[in-house]
């Protein structure tokens, strides 16, 4: 396999210091409709615009300068707001700026708030509608001095100014309203700029976003962490269901990320940009002979990503229990065939286990990187996953032979996987990541010598380059594809601590042991996400919230926008570090999945909600079935009976789960617990 594809051309040392993703402090606040693009950077790193705006379409991934917005010369220079007051244009400070997405607020709105000289200044930027590609940025002027003045207000996009006078007479506050419009010019996507009005309090977006899903627990973290993370996945999305791997990183794509993320947008109520992906990903990323593309494009069997098969099998069945949307999947079932029907070809199958075998490995270290032919264990847990979901499709729709297969060779990767006297991907107990197909353990990785990879990365350093242990061995635990209080999940969460803070302070795991880190060294968020759900599942309650105080701490936690990683890396070459889309995902997953704990099944609803430590109370109304689930937890108090009451019933509580039927249709499904 080609090392190259890891490799891209933007280097930021190149052109205005814009251009940088990882800019000192910064957050980037992303909105968007499917139809535009745009992301607010607040920054205070010098040389860099203080308060901008990256415009894009989202049909077009790109490198951050790639934004429409940005110009070669000055980067987004021309999107920050100047007050031009006496032939002196005052700007915002970088380190003066307050920047938050506006609670309360009917829809996704980012405020941010500075001062120049006598004035002050908020902006507010939001999405009106959500079938018009504009954005708007309302700005609002106040002189709290008394006495009268005039100045001008002034802003662009590359190539174009426009500007507009205020007068004060006396106290007051002026409100002025920007719209920005993507059109096709010439062939290719633009931005304009002019003049708007104010759609006021209830714009046309207001109307969608009451729609979707509503999760409050009681504290500000968490809340904020739930709502950014259900705006920003929206805006991920362009109407067509693209979806970029690392927003301005990767410009490529993956059915992995892309299933994912259309089971969180189905969860936070987006079900309808859910579909949109899912339909594509079965029409345009499964091939006639069932393999899926990653980073855009189709492996030789060795290097295939089968796992993704799994995923995406699993995401679909996940989609129709939250949405009873049976045509996606009739309409779609050939491909569907054709998905669970690929990892089971024979030159995967490793013949004295029945396991599945390749060259490459969960995070795409392959060949080059040392990773011989063998069985990888996120492989086998995923595609045992998505053959159990296929067979439940299979009987949903009338095949019963299907069924069977899928059902039967789900079991058996499962018991071999976990069972398998010499095969097993156990070892003293926890997870281990790999086994060579000779049964031994794959415990290090040794780069081909011929290898291309830069020599600064961990896994050219002197010494050995471990394997063990890797973050995705919490997966299982967080899927409960085994018992998470069992002495398998509490072994393989032990070991799990070696990951957190390797080569660095602050916090954060590492995806897997730095020393076969083909890059640089330091924290992944979604990767430190697998294992905050694995621990919440298993009651290790103070590593889940020691990874969202992390989170709540690093670059980007105001906007809850959070790079790939966090550390220093070869660039070039390299491409820069851009912002994972599926760490919103893996929110989504902990807070409705696991501490709401709502898992829709064909005809009743499952429910497991469990507060997190020193939480007193949640609540969430989520959109379920054509209807709406309201649930409301909150802890007993000394001397009070736990239990629930469902509508008027009641029902004893029960610590694994309560049980509620599903009707064919309803309007509201209310739950109100008091738990332990």
């Amino acid at each position: 396999m080609e090392v190259q594809e890891h490799f891209y051309s933007d280097d930021p040392a190149r052109g205005p210091a814009d251009g940088k993703t990882t800019l000192r402090g910064v957050d980037y606040f992303f909105l968007g409709n499917g139809l535009i693009q745009a992301a607010v950077q607040v920054t205070p790193d010098e040389g860099a615009t203080p308060v901008g705006l990256l415009v894009m379409d989202p049909e077009r991934l790109g490198p951050k300068r790639a934004a429409l917005t940005f110009d070669g010369d000055t980067g987004i220079a021309a999107t920050a707001l100047a007050l031009v007051d006496r032939g002196t244009g005052r700007r915002a400070r970088g380190g003066s700026v307050r920047a938050r997405w506006l609670p309360g607020a009917a829809d996704p709105r980012v405020e941010v708030a500075w001062r120049s000289g006598a004035y002050r200044v908020t902006e507010l930027f939001f999405c009106p509608d959500m079938r018009s590609a504009r954005l708007l940025r309302r700005v609002t002027v106040t002189r709290p001095a008394a006495g009268g003045s005039k100045v001008r207000l002034r802003t662009g996009v590359r190539g174009h100014v426009i500007e507009t006078d205020l007068v004060f007479r006396g106290r007051a506050a002026k409100p002025v309203v920007f719209e920005y419009r993507l059109s096709k010019r010439g062939g290719g996507p633009a931005v304009g700029i002019r003049l708007g009005t104010d759609p006021g309090s209830e714009p046309g977006s207001a109307a969608h976003w009451k729609t979707t899903a509503v999760c409050r627990f009681s504290d500000p973290l968490l809340d904020r962490f739930f709502a950014a993370s259900k705006f920003q996945l929206r805006a991920a999305v362009s109407a067509s269901g693209r979806i970029d791997g690392s927003i301005w990183q990767y410009n490529l794509e993956w059915v992995r990320d892309q299933a994912l993320i259309a089971l969180a947008l189905t969860m936070a109520g987006e079900a309808g940009p859910a579909r949109t992906i899912l339909a594509r990903l079965l029409s345009e990323f499964v091939s006639d002979e069932g393999a899926t593309l990653d980073s855009s494009r189709l492996r030789p069997w060795e290097e295939s990503e089968f796992d993704q098969n799994g995923v995406l099998l699993f995401a679909l069945e996940s989609y129709f229990h939250w949405t009873g949307d049976r045509e996606l999947i009739r309409d779609n079932w050939k491909k569907i065939e054709k998905a669970a029907a690929f990892p089971l070809r024979r030159e995967f199958r490793h013949g004295p286990s029945g396991l599945l075998v390749n060259r490459r490995e969960f995070w795409e270290r392959h060949e080059a990187h040392g990773v011989r032919m063998g069985m990888e264990l996120a492989h086998q847990l995923f595609v045992a996953m998505g053959l159990r979901s296929a067979g439940r499709l299979a009987s949903l729709l009338g095949k019963p032979e299907q069924a069977r297969v899928w059902t039967e060779a789900a079991g058996s990767l499962r018991e071999a996987m976990l069972g398998d006297e010499r095969y097993s991907l156990v070892g003293s107990g926890a997870f281990i990541k790999r086994r060579g197909v000779d049964g031994n353990v794959q415990d290090e990785i040794v780069p081909l010598a011929g290898s291309s990879l830069p020599r600064q990365a961990p896994l050219f350093e002197p010494g050995r380059h471990l394997l063990n242990p890797d973050t995705s061995a919490a997966l299982p635990i967080a899927w409960e594809f085994i018992d998470p209080a069992g002495g398998l999940a509490r072994r393989t969460l032990a070991s799990m601590e070696t990951l957190w803070n390797q080569r660095w302070m602050g916090g954060g795991y590492g995806r897997y042991h730095v020393t076969s880190e083909p890059d640089s060294p330091g924290p992944w968020p979604f990767a430190s996400l697998f294992v905050a759900r694995a621990a919440f599942e298993a009651g290790e309650d103070a590593k889940t919230r020691r990874v969202l105080d992390w989170l709540g701490r690093v670059p980007g936690s105001r906007a809850a926008s959070w790079f790939e990683f966090y550390g220093p890396r070869p660039v070039p070459p390299y491409p820069q570090v851009g912002i994972i889309p599926w760490t919103w995902a893996e929110l989504v997953f902990l807070f409705i999945h696991h501490m709401l704990g709502v898992r829709p099944g064909e005809k009743t609803l499952s429910l497991r909600p469990r507060l997190l430590e020193g939480f007193e109370r949640m609540e969430a109304d989520l959109p379920l079935r054509g209807g709406r689930l309201e649930l409301s937890v909150r802890r007993a108090r000394r001397g009070e009976e736990p239990g629930y009451k469902v509508g008027s019933r009641k029902v004893p509580y029960h610590r694994y789960r309560i049980g509620v039927e599903l009707p064919e249709k309803f309007d509201r499904i209310s739950v109100r617990g008091i738990i332990p």
